[in-house]
């Protein structure tokens, strides 16, 4: 049963990397404070997200301050 389950927060995450790509490519750069409530998803979520996408090269993350900004590769 924990397969299933790994499965569905898999898809979860990988959705949610989806929707954190359309929002950049709609909005541009922005803080993971901004890109959290344009997603609409759980901090946790959005920032496996961005770990995914990370991974795959499609995103930057550029530190300002005490601050990180996120935008596409």
């Amino acid at each position: 049963m924990a397969t299933v389950e790994s499965n569905s927060i898999i898809e979860q995450i990988g959705e949610t990397a989806g929707e954190v790509w359309h929002t950049l490519l709609e909005h541009g750069q922005l803080t993971i404070t901004q890109l959290t409530k344009e997603v609409d998803a759980p901090r946790d979520r959005v920032m496996q997200a961005l770990g995914w996408l990370a991974r795959e090269d499609k995103i930057r993350i550029d530190e300002q301050n005490r601050s990180k900004k996120i935008s596409l590769a």
